[in-house]
């Protein structure tokens, strides 16, 4: 086993090493996993005089790894500020069309409805949950206001055309 002044001293000169060639908080790291390799499998070794050499080269492949993973990731590379496009969070005027357009059909199409749909769809928009409706409406059960929703929902998908996107899916 080796004593923990040794180990204090290799770590020091490791992280002494990796400093050099990166930052405090990335040679703490690299200090930190190469000790670990060390620990685990060079425990055989006792003397300084093999374990520095080793620590050194341990610590180089992590550098060359902690590289390698930055410039996949292009961190090396940042991108100037002025040449972010941010997302305004603003819907495209072609949505909108589309939407006003799809609520124009809706609401020519709910006159055209049955009472109880124009119920449901009123209380789905107010808010309620299915138990919520079934009170509501007095319905025997649960499936049944299932079973009322999807019937008005397919007779409202047929008065407005028979699709709800702009793609032309139907639902």
């Amino acid at each position: 086993m080796v004593e923990t002044s040794l180990l204090s001293l290799i770590r020091e000169r490791v992280l002494s090493f990796t400093a050099s060639r990166t930052g405090r908080d990335t040679a703490e790291d690299i200090a930190q996993e190469t000790m670990l390799v060390l620990h685990n499998r060079y425990s055989h070794l006792t003397e300084a005089s093999d374990l520095v050499p080793v620590a050194l080269q341990i610590a180089r492949f992590k550098i060359s790894a902690y590289f390698r993973k930055m410039k996949s990731r292009g961190e090396n590379e940042p991108v100037p500020m002025d040449e972010i496009q941010l997302p305004n969070g603003a819907v495209d005027p072609d949505t909108l069309l589309i939407r006003k357009q799809l609520m124009g059909q809706i609401k020519d199409a709910l006159p055209k409805m049955g009472e109880r749909c124009r119920q449901i769809l009123r209380l789905k928009l107010e808010g309620y949950t299915f138990p919520e409706i079934q009170r509501e409406l007095k319905a025997s059960s649960l499936n049944t206001v299932y079973t009322w929703d999807l019937r008005c929902r397919k007779s409202l998908l047929e008065l407005v055309g028979g699709r709800w996107s702009a793609a032309g899916r139907e639902i």
